[in-house]
């Protein structure tokens, strides 16, 4: 256990001390905190008011979980003692957010950008389409989605999330371990595809693009300094729509 999750235990225990000192099982249930810590169990059992007790954990929560990431999962509840039980009260007081089966953030949480709920429910997806073009500014048209591409096998439940919005593109796997970036989104790092292979997988799927914004953007591509034909044309190959490409981009070079 890193010295951060130490001493934010430490923190924890410090604050939830005086809501649950009147437990007799308090004591016996905070082991000593060490590089080898377990995991600490709250006998909430001892309270008789499970609102209450709710209300208090989640003030004293809050700051330990803004510290760590801004999603939480059912995982990271139950590490520090909340149970289903804890948690349905929690979201009934309004003080946690479901985001999706055993996914939560703080209610009242700004800190945390749509971009790190991104990286932290997908970190394996990759930025691409009206996303990305607006990133390099191959379009001006801000996106209604997050358009991420993503292992064809990944399932589709897991898209099944009310905020932020998410379009994924089911790609194959070999196909997403090429002409991929990083991007500083929101202060936020995120996977993207380059500038090369993003309009190679434009023109892939031309018809069901608006073709206002694929026109625009294959103009800035070609306009774009930054462009490489080369590697624009070696993603054309494995992605088998070399031919095309050529026809698109050609007539411009």
């Amino acid at each position: 256990m890193s010295n951060r999750i130490n001493d934010n235990y430490m923190k924890l225990i410090q604050s939830l001390y005086p809501v649950l000192q009147q437990a007799e099982e308090f004591k016996a249930a905070i082991h000593p905190i060490t590089e080898s810590a377990k995991t600490i169990r709250i006998p909430y059992e001892a309270i008789s008011s499970t609102e209450n007790i709710a209300k208090n954990i989640a003030s004293a929560l809050e700051p330990y979980v803004i510290a760590m990431k801004p999603i939480i999962r059912t995982a990271d509840l139950n590490s520090i003692g909340l149970m289903s039980r804890e948690i349905a009260e929690l979201v009934n007081i309004g003080k946690l957010e479901r985001i999706k089966q055993g996914y939560y953030r703080l209610a009242e949480n700004d800190n945390g950008s749509d971009a790190e709920l991104i990286a932290e429910l997908y970190p394996d997806g990759i930025l691409c389409m009206t996303t990305a073009l607006f990133y390099y500014g191959y379009s001006d048209r801000t996106p209604l989605t997050w358009d991420i591409a993503v292992d064809r096998n990944t399932s589709k439940a897991k898209f099944n999330i009310d905020y932020p919005y998410v379009k994924p593109y089911y790609v194959e796997k070999e196909h997403l371990e090429y002409g991929v970036t990083e991007a500083i989104y929101e202060d936020c790092i995120l996977k993207i595809f380059d500038r090369d292979r993003l309009i190679c997988e434009c023109i892939k799927h031309e018809n069901k693009m608006d073709r206002e914004i694929y026109n625009k953007a294959i103009q800035a591509y070609i306009n774009d300094s930054k462009k490489n034909i080369t590697n624009l044309l070696d993603y054309a190959k494995r992605r088998n729509i070399h031919k095309k490409v050529r026809e698109r981009i050609g007539v411009w070079l």
